[in-house]
């Protein structure tokens, strides 16, 4: 194989360090590498080339210069044509899906934080070979295994292949004739694994029968790497796997009912999301990825598309599969509804918009965001839903939609255009104004109008908490009392000059630790919190008129009676 060699030595553990040594053959006369800043999958730049030192560059016995052409690049001037051989350290101590961990317990990385790319060489075979593996731990990636290594046809392949390593629990089952693999770091030992896998064996079928329709899937093996931790929760789509973290307290035990509790059904609308994501965005994906630019940010409107639909399908997934039914698929998309509600900035920032600015407002949130963008992934999903129950009223469905797309693309990237093409072909001319209307638009989504027409019962319910009535997002503790997160916009707390990081420190002359005691240091008839204030070590008071409470929150519930469009959209 002439094409780029990496050995990658788990070579300090302690202190979280690679070693990796990069080999190549017949190199040019100025032979350039660079390190991406970016993962596919995630939208920020993450200038991973920060954790790279020590880097040396010999060829033929002799060593050679490096010159830094920016902050993630490199050129070396080779002396004929003898191999070159690199060789650097890697620092990896990131609990994500997205970079590279190394301790005593684990390795975890993707290629995208640990392989320099050799330029010019990019559609070479490329080779991991691994090194200095502790005794008994075991390597999962779905990277073909080749000799002792690993290999990819490419690099755009390679950087595809994340590898967990370490004394993992491994399991597999078979779906629709794909062999899948689930490996489990950091479990605790009540972690019931035959549950897991006979859970997620039911939701790959179910979206393998959604896209093939009786065709074998674009992958001949799966495997779904999920890391354990105490807090945590996230996924990092890839065309043959998943990377996936968890709170050890969503991992099923032999104690989990038959219907999922509430934290293990939120660990398996990860797992289907990941799993969808194997069609809708690493095949079907945004004609602006179809050749991607590692070194800047790749630009699209197109995430309330790819990342959106998907989290709409990720929990109705689980009802197809019968994981969950439903009553509770109900309450899932409920969440979603009040979560989107909650929030002022759907009103100012288009989901186009969104998809866009995701590399500088997305990933960066700060005190503001909620006033001021718009979440692709929850909104999206509502989008789709509306789609979706707009073309059901026209017999058809998004089923139909994505399955047009995915065949007439064959798995290609996807403009706005074809996507509105389609939905034009199946629902008219009017369908596709109005979705054009939703995603590049601010105005609100008629979901209640949309669900009650499908048999779903809308309803208020419960009464905001004080923070609600004034506006504000809090952390509480019986320590430290209130402290203000977010004040949102149009709210009495935003009105009387309340800001992010105040301290609420008393209400009305009485110490306060938690704003929803409020209420009762008033007097009967009055609605005047006189809050004491702590900013920046300056005390102070602010009047604030108390809002009279509404109702705090959407609930969704099957209608009465059974109706045809209900019955089509959710089997019951």
């Amino acid at each position: 194989m002439g094409g780029p060699r990496y050995r990658i030595e788990l070579a300090d553990p302690s202190a979280h360090r690679y070693r990796v040594t990069l080999t190549l053959a017949s190199p040019a006369a100025e032979q350039d590498f660079s390190l991406p800043v970016w993962i596919p999958g995630s939208y920020m730049v993450r200038e991973f080339a920060k954790h790279l030192s020590r880097l040396s560059a010999r060829q033929g016995g002799r060593e050679l210069g490096i010159e830094q052409l920016d902050k993630a690049s490199w050129r070396v001037r080779c002396q004929g044509r003898a191999a070159l051989v690199l060789s650097y350290e890697v620092y990896a101590f990131d609990a994500s899906v997205r970079t590279a961990w190394l301790d005593g317990q684990r390795a975890f990385f993707n290629p995208s934080s640990l392989c320099l790319r050799a330029h010019g060489r990019e559609g070479e075979p490329h080779r991991i070979d691994l090194a200095r593996l502790p005794k008994g731990w075991q390597v999962a990636t779905e990277m073909v295994a080749a000799d002792g290594g690993f290999e990819a046809v490419s690099y755009d392949e390679l950087l595809d292949h994340p590898f967990e390593i370490g004394p993992h629990w491994t399991g597999e089952f078979v779906a629709c004739g794909v062999t899948h693999r689930i490996v489990v770091a950091g479990a605790w030992p009540s972690f019931d694994g035959e549950r897991l896998l006979a859970d997620v064996r039911h939701i790959c079928e179910a979206q393998i029968a959604f896209w093939e329709e009786g065709s074998k899937a674009p992958f001949e093996r799966y495997s779904f790497l999920l890391w354990a931790v105490d807090d945590g929760h996230g996924g990092l789509e890839h065309r043959a796997s998943t990377a996936l973290i968890c709170a050890r307290r969503e991992l099923p035990t032999a104690d989990e009912p038959a219907t999922p509790g509430d934290h293990y059904a939120r660990l398996l609308g990860l797992f289907s999301h990941e799993y969808f994501h194997a069609w809708n965005v690493k095949r079907l994906k945004p004609a602006e990825f179809a050749s991607l630019d590692y070194q800047r940010e790749n630009y699209t409107e197109l995430l309330w598309f790819f990342e959106g639909f998907t989290s709409y399908y990720d929990e109705l997934m689980l009802l197809r599969a019968g994981r969950v039914d439903a009553p509770r698929y109900l309450k899932l998309l409920a969440a979603s509804v009040n979560g989107v509600l909650a929030t002022p900035g759907r009103r100012v920032q288009p989901l186009s918009t969104a998809s866009f600015e995701a590399w500088t407002k997305y990933y960066r949130p700060d005190e503001n965001s909620p006033n001021a963008t718009s979440n692709y992934y929850a909104q999206g999903a509502l989008v789709a839903l509306c789609l979706d129950l707009s073309l059901r009223a026209r017999q058809s469905s998004l089923d139909a939609l994505m399955r047009r797309l995915w065949a007439g693309g064959a798995g290609g990237a996807l403009s706005e255009a074809d996507i509105f093409a389609a939905v034009q072909a199946l629902g008219g001319g009017e369908l596709a104004t109005r979705l054009s209307a939703w995603v590049h638009g601010t105005d609100e989504l008629p979901l209640r109008e949309l669900l009650e027409t499908h048999g779903i019962a809308w309803r208020d319910e419960g009464r905001q908490s004080v923070a609600q009535r004034l506006g504000l997002r809090v952390r509480e503790t019986a320590l430290t009392g209130v402290g203000v997160t977010h004040v949102l916009a149009g709210g009495a707390a935003e009105a009387v000059g309340l800001n992010a990081r105040d301290e609420i420190l008393g209400c009305n002359g009485w110490r306060l630790r938690r704003l929803d005691d409020a209420p009762g240091l008033l007097a009967p008839g009055d609605t005047r919190l006189r809050l004491l204030v702590g900013r920046d070590q300056r005390l102070f008071e602010l009047d604030v008129e108390l809002p009279p409470a509404r109702p705090a929150s959407v609930a969704l519930a099957l209608a009465d009676g059974e109706p045809m469009l209900r019955r089509c959209w959710l089997g019951t």
